[in-house]
């Protein structure tokens, strides 16, 4: 995506304050647009009859429709928004199954978030790796654990540096690993590498 495009996004959740918090952190990021706030999911839903918006970042457990109502109520519509959900509940796959496009832990940074916004934004659905599922297929079971991780973060949108740092490791070091897992997955590059990531995530569902 273009550091010119606007992605404009719709924040639920039911910590008021922490609705706060990312909707100041999105803000300061002049790739987005925050369009609206909502503190339970009903109003979230609300927001969608009225306005239009590309991405909604909601909580999972919200009064009056919780995220599995949201989710469901916005399948049967049809409707084209996306949807992350950001929870500290371990609910990806229900996510997944339920059409969310992704899901982020409030176990980890928060300014995490927006890398994995950016990337559903592109039209990607970014899930947590699954580690008892790995050896679904014959090429990630060559994998490693190191390099399982950093194929993960990589499905994620980050750059070599940032990884390097999530990882505590050298730039060198994760260059040697992307040259590993590329040969082991039979694919050319990072954008074909996160594309056969994503795609053992949807074979899954």
């Amino acid at each position: 995506m273009s550091t010119k495009t606007c992605l404009n996004i719709v924040i639920a959740d039911k910590n008021s304050l922490l609705v706060k918090g990312l909707a100041e952190m999105f803000k300061q990021d002049d790739r987005f647009d925050v369009r609206a706030t909502a503190t339970d999911g009903e109003l979230f839903l609300k927001l969608v009859e009225r306005i239009s918006f590309d991405v909604g970042i909601i909580g999972w457990k919200m009064p009056y429709s919780d995220g599995h109502r949201v989710l469901t109520n916005l399948r049967e519509r049809g409707s084209s928004i996306r949807v992350v959900v950001y929870s500290g509940a371990d609910v990806s796959r229900q996510v997944r199954v339920l059409g969310g496009a992704g899901f982020y832990s409030k176990a980890k940074p928060p300014e995490g978030l927006i890398d994995l916004v950016c990337q559903v934004g592109q039209g990607n659905s970014i899930f947590p790796y699954e580690k008892h599922e790995a050896k679904t297929d014959l090429r990630l079971s060559s994998l490693t654990s190191r390099e399982l991780e950093i194929l993960e973060i990589l499905s994620q949108g980050y750059s070599n540096r940032k990884i390097a740092g999530k990882l505590e490791i050298s730039d060198n070091t994760v260059k040697f690993h992307l040259k590993n897992i590329f040969e082991k997955i039979q694919v050319d590059n990072r954008t074909q590498a996160v594309a056969f990531y994503n795609q053992l995530q949807k074979e899954k569902l």
